[in-house]
């Protein structure tokens, strides 16, 4: 694989109001990983566009995809990246279910979906993602009704044991200007999380 970067996304659902598209150029990400509710073939041809590595795993409303794994598992550098929707997981988001899983899949990483909001931390050691709805796309119970969901993705560097991750969300201020606001944050198996 040309390029290390890895892009991670989900929670897709309404495609034409992807804000964050434009930032995302062929040539420059070496695979993708979706965590499910792709919904459409526009999305998944644009996607392919993207990074002609796509990984994809069922989310609940993936109903035309049926035969799409619930989780899988891939590799970088000495890292092991499970990724699934989480809508399996019980209870949703729990972060004592995402540890059980990534002991079960055996990963350093365990990237998961459903919750449409970006979450990143360290526990017991291994590394949990949640790269948000790369639209904004609206989730019951995740949500104060106060607050709007906000458009995010994720792209992965790793390099051996070190996984730099970086977080694209889009922000508005109090006067409407949107912006993408970009934070970075590091992960070293066995030794943690860094800023």
């Amino acid at each position: 694989m040309a390029s290390r970067l890895v892009l991670v996304v989900g929670d897709l659902f309404i495609p034409d109001r992807a804000p964050l598209k434009k930032l995302l150029a062929p040539g420059k990400i070496g695979q993708i990983l979706c965590l499910g509710n792709l919904t459409d073939k526009e999305t998944y041809d644009f996607l392919r566009q993207i990074a002609p590595d796509l990984q994809i795993v069922k989310g609940e409303f993936d109903v035309e995809a049926p035969n799409l794994a619930l989780s899988k598992v891939v590799t970088h550098g000495s890292l092991r990246i499970g990724f699934t929707h989480g809508h399996t997981l019980i209870p949703p988001g729990d972060p004592d279910s995402l540890l059980i899983a990534a002991r079960h899949m055996d990963v350093d990483v365990l990237l998961w979906g459903g919750t449409h909001r970006f979450e990143a931390y360290e526990l017991e050691g291994k590394f949990f993602v949640n790269p948000g709805s790369a639209t904004g796309a609206l989730s019951t119970g995740w949500w104060p009704d106060t607050e709007e969901p906000t458009p995010s993705f994720c792209l992965m560097d790793v390099q051996g044991d070190v996984l730099v991750l970086y977080v694209y969300q889009l922000k508005t201020d109090q006067n409407g200007v949107e912006n993408v606001a970009v934070e970075k944050v590091s992960f070293r198996r066995n030794s943690g999380l860094s800023a």
